[in-house]
């Protein structure tokens, strides 16, 4: 944990947890390192649903290109934090009421998943006469076998609900340029390709999906006549939880990037990382409400739990922490604490699956009042958790070096 984090958590109070707290100085510093290490030719756009709490996003406003959103929810709240940002939109379900107010708030990018889709956004630039947008066919591309087996997320290179299926979207580009039956309105300007294959990915392993992607959409330009101004190779750049200190190359990844761009003059590349971003960045802070045995195995119980962190629960890991001791013990009756030299941590729910992490030796010799700082908690954290499930109060939310 950054010191700025430790002396924060440490000054509050016990009622005061848990507590989400971010260093938003470290994000600055870090994006800016991201953004140094890709080439000009690259926009770097922050997927929005890893975290969408409006300091973060005021944080990284410096660096990024712009903003992905999924939803109409999500637009409306990036609108209102970033102004002046240009956004992408993506989601594989956007309804028409979404689509129409996507139009109104300029969206700077759409990022095409059906044909339905397409003839939907086409209707509504049908009621809006001189409006014109911007399109990325969305594809699930084949991919060179075992390229995504390991992955933690595969949304493409197999049957799923993103994007179009190749021959489907050589079906969208000939109406939209004119070459097919039917052709689109004039109102809808085809940019390129977006292809977000999967999460969890290397630097190495990157690169090669990134590589196949772009000669897929330069093939496709060929085949139809129609200039590929932009491909957008997606996010899911690796996190290790299992070792923190195993960060995502982005020197290796930007370099690669280069010489790719090298080969396709005047092609722009753009990425959307979400967790490699921010989940280094914030911290979920508690206190140990009690230690005890059970069958011969410690568990600690801390305040909060998996209603409030639910990354680990839902990707099957230990969150990584890191204890910060408490020598007052207030109380006539003895301390309790781990004795075994590991401990499970588990939070307040009625359910065993409420654990943060399982029979992690960090915690040997944690006592109730001693406080946990579960670290990589910037991302898919608060967001997607069950918040109301028992019905606990809500942590509360910190935000350092503003």
């Amino acid at each position: 944990m950054t010191e700025i984090v430790r002396r924060h958590v440490a000054a509050l109070a016990p009622d005061a947890l848990p507590a989400y707290v971010y260093d938003l100085a470290a994000l600055r510093a870090h994006a800016a390192a991201v953004r140094a290490a890709l080439p000009a030719r690259v926009e770097l756009y922050y997927a929005a649903k890893a975290n969408p709490e409006a300091p973060l996003l005021a944080a990284l406003r410096d660096a990024v290109d712009g903003y992905e959103v999924s939803s109409g929810g999500e637009l409306a709240h990036v609108r209102a934090a970033v102004p002046d940002a240009p956004l992408a939109f993506g989601g594989p379900g956007k309804t028409p009421a979404e689509i129409a107010a996507a139009v109104d708030a300029g969206v700077h990018r759409w990022h095409i998943e059906s044909e339905q889709e397409l003839h939907r956004l086409d209707a509504v630039l049908a009621d809006r006469p001189g409006t014109v947008v911007d399109v990325l066919l969305r594809v699930n591309l084949p991919v060179a076998t075992g390229a995504l087996d390991a992955v933690a997320l595969a949304m493409g290179g197999r049957p799923t609900p993103f994007g179009l299926d190749p021959d489907r979207a050589e079906e969208c580009v000939r109406r939209l340029t004119g070459d097919g039956p039917g052709p689109l309105g004039r109102q809808l300007r085809l940019r390129g390709v977006h292809a977000h294959l999967a999460s969890g990915l290397a630097a190495a392993e990157q690169l090669a999906v990134a590589e196949q992607i772009v000669a897929w959409s330069a093939a496709l330009a060929e085949r139809h006549g129609f200039p590929l101004a932009e491909v957008n190779v997606g996010g899911g750049m690796a996190v290790d939880y299992e070792d923190p200190a195993n960060h995502f190359d982005w020197t290796a990844f930007g370099e690669g990037l280069a010489k790719l761009l090298d080969a396709h003059p005047g092609l722009t590349l753009r990425i959307e990382p979400g967790r490699a971003l921010t989940a280094h960045c914030g911290w979920y802070a508690t206190e140990v409400l009690d230690v005890k045995q059970s069958h011969g195995e410690d568990f600690a119980v801390v305040r909060g739990g998996t209603h409030h962190l639910r990354t680990p629960a839902t990707r099957g890991h230990s969150q990584p922490f890191e204890v910060l001791p408490v020598d007052a013990w207030p109380h006539p009756w003895p301390r309790p604490a781990v004795a075994t030299g590991r401990a499970t941590l588990a939070g307040q729910l009625c359910t065993p699956k409420d654990v943060l992490a399982r029979a992690a030796s960090d915690a040997d010799g944690l006592r109730a009042a001693d406080r946990v700082l579960f670290a990589m908690a910037g991302a898919y954290a608060w967001n997607i958790s069950h918040h109301e499930f028992l019905m606990h109060p809500r942590p509360g939310f910190h935000y350092l070096g503003g």
